[in-house]
């Protein structure tokens, strides 16, 4: 993808992740129910480990200063950016498959079983000094729950949009030569010299 692409679509998918997590979320002291999972995943998916984990990075500390709901916690702000990365390289590239489904279900896994459940609930019992086998048993619920529905959407939402993305975001052949600087080879009567023609038929 070009980097214009890039930078514009982790603008973009920035924007939604600070939309998602800080208007269109449901919070108390202890769980956060939010569609966030949409944009670390389509992020993952197009542009890879190291963009994710800045879009993660980058969203945690812009929303915390445009809509501050708890004091700064930097436990979060890696939480963001584990999460970021690991999405990207499970999913990075993938075409829609069985190892597009098999990889995302280790992805969510991963980020439920160890970031949700173990980084997140770590960091509560310290912020709110409560024993951690307290806080997780009632976070474990909530996670069973939202790890197959978040597998199901993401399924349907990326199949959705495979085709735009190969249309318009992926790289052909062409382009790609363009940017690297070089040029289709050519047919070798194409290429000849005009004049050179002209001295032949004589």
């Amino acid at each position: 993808m070009h980097r214009t692409k890039q930078l514009a679509l982790a603008a973009l998918l920035l924007a939604v992740l600070i939309l998602f997590e800080r208007f269109v979320s449901v919070e108390t002291q202890l769980l956060r129910l939010s569609f966030a999972y949409v944009p670390y995943i389509l992020s993952g998916w197009l542009l890879g480990p190291f963009w994710t984990a800045v879009i993660g990075f980058a969203g945690d500390l812009l929303g915390m200063l445009l809509m501050p709901k708890a004091s700064f916690f930097a436990g979060f702000t890696l939480n963001a950016v584990v999460t970021g990365a690991v999405y990207g390289l499970f999913l990075h590239n993938l075409p829609v498959g069985k190892a597009f489904l098999a990889r995302l279900a280790i992805a969510l896994l991963i980020v439920h079983a160890g970031v949700h459940l173990g980084l997140t609930t770590l960091w509560l019992s310290i912020m709110y000094k409560k024993a951690f086998i307290v806080i997780i048993m009632g976070r474990l619920i909530a996670n069973c729950i939202e790890l197959p529905v978040e597998f199901v959407s993401m399924y349907f939402i990326v199949k959705f949009l495979q085709k735009p993305v190969d249309l318009y975001l992926r790289e052909s052949a062409d382009t790609q030569q363009e940017d690297d600087g070089t040029q289709p080879e050519t047919d070798a009567s194409q290429s000849e010299n005009p004049a050179d023609k002209g001295v032949s038929g004589k």
